[in-house]
This record gives structure tokens, C-alpha cells and sequence, in this order.
């Protein structure tokens, strides 16, 4: 779960935060974790008690409804279209970070095919263990890079806290709020969870191991995307140094802190863009195979067809150079639709004592989640909004 919300999109929003407004909008970042920790915990939880994906339950509750076919295509608009066009971004930033690392230019083809057999070869094999594996190595990596470029910029501690627990909404920062909120609270990691829950543990025996997991591995994302926009604040804000990218920042951090700083934040954009590369194309296989009622066993051949297509189409537009901006603001549209709709349904079914008895919902769940979901739909209703007038 940290390796499918820290990508290169969630990295550039952290630096642009950190870079423009200093350490003010680190409780974005908080908000954003706490409400995602929320969530997660509901989708693990129907994933492990019940042994059903999201896609499941949705595909049972609707099996008789005229909103079936709607709902459907919204769902494959948004993840089928949004997570191909996405992976075009992974691969990118993946490329970028190596690149840092290389001193290479990030456009050479060589790195990025490079980057796409790697993803590729991991998706065909369709272990389940090594995958997780070698994600959680990923993260690790990811988590050591950001920590000592974190720390190589010497933050200052008190601004931090400040920014951390003093909500403020600087001049010109909403937007900045509403991507560092929507990159972290995302429908398609809802369906991952679920599904990756499923997969990993087997039943209520699991459940305290399994919500454990879940605060940990959304903690560490938290964190880590908090120590990305400390050391943008600490670095380019401080400095008053204009950055569009973290790759630009890491660019400019050898100058000011030395070589060590720009090659651990290199590493650290090369693990966040590979480990979403592996993360958005199983967040698609698992979403569709169980709306569709057939396998999502990562061994079957849907599941590696569908999600290698994924990985594919994003492999041709990073290579083309294409910005597919369409393709994204319909994802986007589509997104903004989407994830209130899906997050009104994880409340519906975990509310079910039929389905999960005394697991279900308490008070405080039921009241976390509705306020999560009000902001949800403001958030969606802000990203329509914006999309109509790009269109």
C-alpha cells in the first residue's frame, strides 16, 4: 500500500508543496493519512474477514440493478483508462530518478524498456510473496533515500511542528491541498487493499495482524511523503529556489548539500516510480477480474493479461514522449465521480452484519468515515469542476 500511494505524481505534489509554501501545508499531508488510514482499515477488513475484493461486493450488490452497466463503465473508464495513462507518469519518474542517479538523460529509451521488463517480469512470474517482496524492498529503499535527503537539508524542526498541527490555507495553496489530499485518498487503492488483504491473510484469526499492518505501511507512506516536502521546504523554500519537479530539485541539491543528497533523492524517485509501475497495473487486474466475476488469482491469465496491457500502454506513451492530458482528465473526471461513490459503498458494506457480524462498523468508524466522505465529495466535486473547464 505504501508502494501504490508514493509514486512519482505523489512526489512532485510533496516537492511543489514543500518548494511554494515551506512547511505550512505538512497537515495536509496528516489529514490526508489519518483519513487514508481510516479507509484502508475498512478495506482490509472486508478483505480479510470475508474473504472478498471491493469488486465483489459491488458486483454482488448490483447483480440485479439497472445501475450495473453504468457503474461498470465508470469503473473501467477510471481504472483501466486512468491507471494506463498513469503509468506513462510511473515509468517517467522512474526513468527521471535513474537518470539522477546515471547522470544519464531521462529520455533514453534504454532506461525506460529497461524499467518496463523489470515490471514485467515481475507481473508475469505472478507470485504473490515475491511481488510483495520486492515491493517491500522498494519502500525500503524508498523510505532510506527520502530520510537522508530529509535529513542532509537540516529541516527546521519548530516550522515543522508548526506546519504539521496549525492547519493554515496560505494565498494560492488550495489547489496544492486538494492534490496532496487526492493523491493520498485514491479509489483504486481501495480496491488493491481488499484484494491484497484477501490474498494475504485468512480470516478473522488475521484481522489484528492485518490492521496493524495496514497503520504501519500507511504510516511509513505518510511519513514518507511528509519527509519529501520537509526537505523541498528546507532546500528550496528556504533558498528561495523555484523547482517544477523532484527531479529538478534533486538537481539542485548538489550545490547546496552536496552529491550524497541528489543521488539518495534520485534513488528515492527511481523506487516510488517502479514500485507504481508494479502497483497500478495489480490495482487494475485485481479491480476488473472481480468485477467481472472471473479469477483474480495473480497466476491466472486474465489477471496477467490485464494487467500487463496496463503496464503496456503506459510503456508506449512514456516512449512516445505523449502526454496522454486527455486520457488523464478523464480519469480525472471519472476519479471524481468515482471515489465518493466507492467510498459511500465500503461504508454500506462494512455497515453489514451479515457479512461480517461483529467486525462490522462502530460509532466511531461510521462517524470518521462519513466526514471523510463529505470532504471526499467536495474534493470530487472540485476536480469535476476543474476538469469541465480544461476540456
Amino acid at each position: 500500500m505504501t508502494a501504490a500511494f508514493i509514486g512519482p505524481g505523489t512526489v512532485t505534489a510533496c516537492t511543489l508543496a514543500g518548494a511554494n509554501y515551506g512547511y505550512a501545508l505538512l497537515w495536509a499531508l496528516l489529514f490526508a493519512t489519518l483519513a487514508c488510514i481510516v479507509f484502508q482499515e475498512m478495506s482490509t477488513r472486508l478483505g480479510t474477514v470475508t474473504q472478498q475484493g471491493l469488486g465483489e461486493f459491488l458486483r454482488h450488490v448490483f447483480r440485479d440493478s439497472a445501475w450495473k452497466w453504468p457503474l461498470l463503465g465508470l469503473l473501467f473508464i477510471a481504472l483501466f483508462g486512468g491507471n494506463s495513462a498513469y503509468q506513462a507518469g510511473n515509468l517517467a519518474g522512474a526513468a527521471l530518478g535513474a537518470s539522477v542517479i546515471f547522470d544519464t538523460p531521462s529520455s533514453n529509451i534504454g532506461l525506460t524498456l529497461g524499467l518496463a521488463g523489470t515490471a514485467a517480469f515481475v507481473l508475469l512470474l505472478g507470485k504473490y510473496r515475491l511481488i510483495e517482496r520486492l515491493l517491500l524492498t522498494l519502500v525500503a529503499l524508498m523510505s532510506v533515500a527520502f530520510l537522508t535527503s530529509f535529513w542532509a537539508t537540516k529541516p527546521d524542526f519548530n516550522a515543522l511542528a508548526s506546519g504539521l498541527f496549525k492547519p493554515t490555507i496560505a494565498d494560492g495553496s488550495l489547489l496544492t491541498v486538494i492534490a496532496l489530499i487526492g493523491t493520498t485518498v485514491v479509489p483504486y487503492n481501495l480496491f488493491l487493499h481488499a484484494a491484497a488483504s484477501k490474498a494475504r491473510w485468512r480470516g478473522v484469526d488475521d484481522l489484528a495482524a492485518a490492521r496493524a499492518d495496514t497503520i504501519v505501511s500507511i504510516g511509513l507512506g505518510g511519513l514518507v511523503a511528509i519527509l519529501i516536502a520537509s526537505t523541498a521546504a528546507a532546500s528550496m523554500f528556504a533558498h528561495a529556489i523555484h523547482v517544477q519537479s523532484a527531479a529538478d530539485m534533486a538537481m539542485q541539491l548538489e550545490p547546496l548539500f552536496g552529491s550524497a543528497a541528489k543521488y539518495m533523492l534520485g534513488l528515492g524517485l527511481l523506487a516510488a516510480g517502479l514500485s507504481s509501475a508494479i502497483t497500478a497495473p495489480l490495482a487494475t487486474a485485481y479491480a476488473l477480474t472481480e468485477l467481472s466475476g472471473r479469477s483474480s488469482d495473480v497466476r491466472s491469465a486474465l489477471f496477467r493479461g490485464l494487467s500487463c496491457l496496463v503496464l503496456l500502454i503506459g510503456t508506449v506513451f512514456a516512449l512516445a514522449g505523449i502526454k496522454p492530458i486527455k486520457l488523464i482528465l478523464l480519469a480525472q473526471f471519472a476519479n471524481g465521480l468515482l471515489l465518493p461513490i466507492i467510498a459511500a459503498f465500503l461504508l454500506y458494506a462494512l455497515n453489514q452484519r451479515a457479512l461480517l457480524g461483529a467486525h462490522r462498523n462502530g460509532v466511531l468508524s461510521n462517524l470518521l468515515g462519513v466526514l471523510i466522505l463529505l470532504i471526499t465529495i467536495g474534493l470530487g466535486a472540485r476536480s469535476i469542476l476543474g476538469v469541465l473547464g480544461k476540456i
